[in-house]
């Protein structure tokens, strides 16, 4: 009797508007609506944060598309840090991203989960419902990536427009809000109201919610005409994403009361009934929990991709490269959303707003050792010619430098020490992939 066994399928592509849709997803997902109660007691420093943020994201974007544009067969970030900083370096930067996405999708799916109890308030007070439903969601968008690009694409594009839909109101209700008070609603601007200390504590907030910027060069052999659309998609999507972020998470964080967006599970949600009551209220913790379970549908596709191209050139083994029939890396995929299920448990132990940024601190902080690693390697490649030297990208390259170091910093030790233990533990994998191929070699 012979045995037959399925054969991959053929693996679709993402064009330019899926690619675009994807950055917008992964960027515009958790962080838009729960930004604002994490950085309402930094008040107007949240801005001089997100000045900061915004600059840094759009020179790290110019970056990647700069790279994507003259190395496009380089396969994405991966490519570009093996090919400037060599293997070691790539896998550190890459498992670290790995590690950023479980932590993220974590982040994510708290989130959702807190936008839902809005919907469903006997979520609150039932004993284990918010963990449970947490890892349901997780579970649920790890079956639909395990069935393929083409699944997983179109949940992205229906997600990214429905999501874009309350930030039109929340923008208009705030430009309203200002103009009809002269700018009362707004706090007092005193000496103490923009300080050092203060912009650097928000800083890493800020940039957690920009992260995603990367996401169409991460798996740019998936995108089609990669060349184009890539640089393209990354600059498109970053600038849109970076003006309806920072001007919706500013607008509530600072004119909802203190007291009321400090602690609000929804604070989007209780912007928008605090002037057209609970009702617009409700309508927008739906599209919350669309828009975050969207955005975990993005990254749980990019915490599978990495890994294959990992696989690939040997910085794992290739039991993380193995694809099912439907062309999904289903191996990286399940032990994605295994490891973000422990971390998702292990962020219920802590209560209130430190439950979200617990890891959502320790996913900027393993995602920055990626975006180093690529600053660094596209000023060797001006060096050497395999990227030509543009005063844009040397400017874009210096101030992303700088904006890594400082994001970096105001991470805080505990992420960086729980994100340095997580990447470490990556180390003996390589260790025993490199030996593998060693030994496959000179069989």
């Amino acid at each position: 009797m012979t045995t037959t066994h399925p054969t991959p399928a053929v693996r679709r592509k993402f064009g330019f508007w899926m690619a675009t849709a994807l950055v917008i997803g992964n960027i515009i997902g958790s962080a838009i609506f729960m930004l604002p109660a994490s950085l309402a007691p930094f008040g107007w420093n949240a801005v001089s944060a997100w000045g900061i943020t915004f600059v840094g994201a759009l020179s790290l974007a110019w970056v990647f598309a700069d790279l994507a544009r003259h190395l496009p067969e380089a396969g994405g970030s991966f490519g570009f840090m093996r090919l400037g900083l060599g293997e070691g370096a790539a896998f550190i930067g890459a498992w670290g991203y790995v590690i950023s996405v479980w932590a993220a999708n974590a982040s994510i799916t708290i989130a959702g989960i807190s936008y839902l109890t809005r919907l469903v308030p006997g979520m609150n007070t039932t004993p284990g419902a918010l963990p449970a439903t947490a890892l349901a969601a997780v579970w649920l968008f790890t079956w639909v990536n395990l069935r393929g690009l083409r699944s997983t694409g179109g949940v992205q594009s229906v997600t990214t427009v429905l999501k874009l839909l309350p930030f039109i109101a929340v923008i208009g209700l705030a430009v309203w809000r200002i103009a009809a008070s002269g700018g009362a609603a707004l706090p007092s601007i005193t000496e103490s109201s923009f300080t050092l200390a203060g912009t650097t504590g928000a800083v890493g907030l800020t940039l957690f919610a920009m992260l995603g910027l990367e996401s169409a060069a991460m798996p740019a052999d998936a995108v089609e005409n990669s060349s184009r659309n890539v640089p393209l998609a990354t600059m498109v999507g970053t600038g849109l994403s970076a003006v309806v972020t920072v001007i919706a998470t500013v607008s509530v964080a600072l004119l909802l009361p203190f007291d009321v967006v400090s602690v609000s599970k929804a604070p989007v949600s209780d912007f928008i009934a605090s002037a057209w009551g609970g009702s617009a209220g409700a309508l927008v913790a739906v599209a919350a929990v669309i828009s975050c379970f969207g955005c975990l549908n993005g990254w749980l596709f990019l915490g599978g991709q990495l890994p294959v191209a990992m696989a690939k050139s040997g910085t794992l083994p290739p039991w993380f490269g193995r694809l099912n029939a439907a062309g999904a890396p289903a191996r990286s995929i399940l032990l994605g959303a295994v490891v973000t299920s422990l971390l998702v448990l292990m962020a219920y132990t802590k209560l209130g707003a430190a439950t979200y940024n617990f890891a959502a601190l320790i996913s900027a902080a393993t995602n920055l050792v990626l975006y180093l690693f690529c600053v660094l390697a596209v000023v060797r490649f001006m060096r050497d010619g395999r990227v030509p030297r543009s005063a844009g990208l040397i400017v874009g390259a210096a101030l992303a430098f700088a904006f890594v170091i400082w994001a970096l910093y105001s991470s805080g030790k505990e992420p960086l020490i729980w994100g340095s233990v997580l990447i470490a533990l990556g180390w003996p994998v390589y260790v025993m992939a490199r030996k593998a191929a060693a030994r496959a070699s000179t069989a």
